[in-house]
Formats: structure tokens, sequence, C-alpha cells
């Protein structure tokens, strides 16, 4: 999810200007949080300064990579993008829906007809000022029967859209849907010109905070700040340098080197020595993030939900925090909600490893014993660590895991919903 003037989940090392610089991260079991920040000792004493380059190292890219809205797949390609581009709608730090490119919105009494009232004088980084036809075509561009978007599900529901002047958007929705502003948050939905391209998309064009100065899918991107930005004082930094470093070990030493200001996906078994770096302290709050091994419900064995229970009884989610986390997480419950968020179920049992649970179900799917195929690369930090802690805890129930290491690069198009079993 998009949060609030803070568009990277990064660390920070003292001496970056900036509020606050923090690391989402969460343990797995099918759904954990707790985020890790390291912020320089004073940062959150001080006053946001203005000027000067920010220079992150994030990984999650590849040379295919694309800017365009409906083909948003990893960190390095979704943060150049939020940096040059803006929602209607974005999720605020605490969690609630404020406008950005929508100034306001109002909707039936059924919450089936949602107007959205567009901001006047807004600019393009081309100089054209927004209107209602360029969300209308920035949204149109996920929907259809041929959309490969990741997105169009989230849309599937509009049966008509529409302008309503040149600062209005009315979207009809086959049934009532009180959460549709903020799925308009996702960051595949980012506004752009009407009649953008292939090229434009890859420009970068956009409203946001910096436009596009270098575009090197899966190795870097570069933008330098907007002088007509409609959010007053923002953005604080001239310039940005958006690096892909895949290793964390290189991550962590540009950082502690100052070589760049932050970076993502920290090595948590490394905290310990981070914290002995007079620059650098650890902060902790909550977060959004969960970890997975989702399995595809559409592919044997995993359509039968006694098999995927039993995967579910198999995992031993305690010591997967303890171990691959370091302790900075907490226990996920199979789903994507945390307990930061505002609907947390805290009154729902928590599933826990229970071997025995786990051969049950197998016995009522007809199985005295399953042997299931494992895709992992380390998306997450330590999945392929923790792909082989679920392989050893499963083995107790019967469950053989075969784990297959595979690159980071290109997972996202050669793995991601394509492999029924992965991290």
């Amino acid at each position: 999810m998009k949060r609030s003037e803070n568009k990277s989940d990064i660390l920070s090392p003292k001496g970056i200007n900036r509020r606050e610089l923090i690391k989402s991260s969460s343990a797995a079991g099918l759904a954990l949080s707790v985020p890790l920040g390291l912020l320089p000792q004073d940062l959150m004493a001080s006053t946001p300064k203005r000027g000067g380059i920010f220079r992150a190292a994030v990984k999650g890219g590849s040379t295919t990579d694309s800017l365009d809205g409906a083909a948003l797949l990893d960190t390095h390609n979704i943060k150049t993008s939020w940096a040059c581009r803006n929602n209607l709608t974005e999720i605020a730090a605490d969690g609630s829906l404020v406008g950005e490119l929508a100034e306001s919105w109002e909707a039936s009494a059924d919450a089936t007809t949602w107007v959205f009232n567009i901001r006047k004088d807004v600019e393009f980084h081309n100089g054209k000022t927004l209107d209602a036809e360029d969300v209308i075509f920035s949204i149109n561009h996920h929907r259809g029967q041929d959309s490969t978007s990741a997105a169009a599900g989230l849309l599937k529901g509009i049966t008509k859209l529409q302008a309503d002047g040149k600062n209005r958007v009315v979207f009809s929705l086959s049934g009532g849907n009180a959460d549709f502003p903020f799925l308009l948050a996702d960051y595949h939905l980012v506004i752009v010109p009407a009649g953008t391209n292939a090229e434009g998309w890859e420009s970068g064009i956009g409203t946001g905070p910096y436009t596009l100065a270098e575009w090197q899918p899966g190795v870097q991107s570069r933008g330098n700040r907007n002088p007509n930005y409609f959010k007053e004082g923002k953005p604080y930094f001239d310039e940005f340098l958006l690096l892909n470093v895949t290793d964390s070990v290189a991550r962590q030493n540009a950082l502690i080197t100052g070589t760049v200001d932050a970076i993502d996906s920290p090595e948590l078994s490394t905290m310990n020595q981070l914290m002995k770096v007079p620059s650098i302290e650890i902060k902790e709050a909550a977060g959004f993030t969960h970890y997975v091994y989702p399995m595809d419900t559409r592919v044997k064995p995993f359509n039968n939900n006694d098999v995927r229970l039993a995967l579910k009884y198999g995992i031993d989610r305690e010591a997967f925090v303890q171990k691959i986390l370091g302790g900075y997480g907490y226990v996920g419950n199979d789903h994507p909600i945390s307990s930061g968020m505002r609907f947390f179920a805290s009154d729902l049992p928590q599933r826990e490893y229970d071997p025995d649970k786990a051969k049950f179900h197998l016995k009522k799917a007809g199985m005295d014993s399953l042997t299931v195929q494992m895709k992992a690369a380390d998306i997450f930090p330590g999945a392929k660590d923790g792909a082989l802690l679920y392989q050893s805890s499963a083995a107790n129930a019967g469950i053989n895991i075969d784990v297959t290491a595979v690159p980071e690069d290109g997972y996202w198009s050669n793995v991601w919903l394509k492999e029924p079993f992965i991290a």
C-alpha cells in the first residue's frame, strides 16, 4: 500500500534529512509484520532541510522492468514510478485515506456510484493540465477483456466510467463497494496524460514530485525536483538516485560507508552488527508488510483445502520469527491484515504449528504423505532460508517440500503466478 509522504520503505544513516524513514519487515507463517527502521540519531528531532540528492539502494528489479502502471512488479520500478506519478487517493501513514489528485469524493447511498472531484491547476511534467479525461484514460488502461494488468481484478466492478465536466469523474459499479476509494491508491493506478503510449509510460511523465532524468531498468533511475509540484513545500530533495542492488551485503556496506543514504530489505540476522555502527540507530514501528508462501488453489494438490490446511499446520511460525527474522516480526495467521491495520481481527484464534493436525488433514485428503515442489528466491529477507526451515518442520507431518532456489532476477515474470507453490 502507498503511504503518505514516504514513498519508500528504507533505512537511513546519520545525516539524511528526512522525518521518518522506516523499513517494514515481517515474518512468515503466511502473514506477519513489524517494521524495522535505521535512522540517524538526531533525525526525529530535526526539521527537514531542503536541497541535495537522496541516494537509495533497493532490491527488486530486472532489466525487463517497465514504468507502465500495468506492468509494475517490483521495488525498483514501483518506487521510480511513485517518484514521478500520483494516484487519485493515498493511504496515509496512520492507515487513513487521503486525497492525492482527487481533492474530494462522494458516493451514492448504496455505494454503487462514486464521484471524484479532481484537483484544479495540477500540471503534468510536460505542461499539460490534469483533467477528467486523463483520469479516465489512466484507469481504463487496466480494464478490458484483454488486460494483463495486475490491477484488472481491482477494477472489475466498474461498469461505467465517465467525465462530468472538466474536473469530475463518475465511477458506476456493479455492486456497492464502501472501500472503492482505497482501491484507487494501488500502486498500479497512477495517473498519466490521456493518450500516453508505450514510450510515454517509460518517460515517467506524471504529476509527481520528480521529473525522470534517467531510467535504466533493473539498474538505476534518477530524477530532478518538480518545481511545479502541487503539494506545497515538497519534495525536500533536489534530486534522487535509486539503485537496484540485489545483494543485501552490498546494500548494507553501501549504507555503512555512506555511499548511499538509505537501503531497503536489510539482513535481519546482521542487526546486531549494524547496532554497533555509531551513525545508525535502530527504530521499530508498526507496519503492514506480510511474508507468504502462497499456493495456487487452481492446481492440484493445492485445490484441496485439507492439503492446504496440512501445509498451514506444518509451518513453525515461531521458529521463523526467531531464526529467520531474528525476532523482528510476529507470527501471522494466513491473512494479509496486520495488527497495525484498522480491521485486524484480534479475536481470531492463532493457527499454530501442529504436525498431528497436519497429518489429520492429509488423511482427510486421502493421503498418508505428501510431496510438493516449492520455488524460492529471496524476494523477502530470508525467504530461501525460511523455505528450508519450512521443509524441516513439515517433514514431521509426513510432508516433503522439495525446495528449488531460483534467481531473483526475472522472478516476477518467470515464477510469480506461473509456479504453484512459491516464496
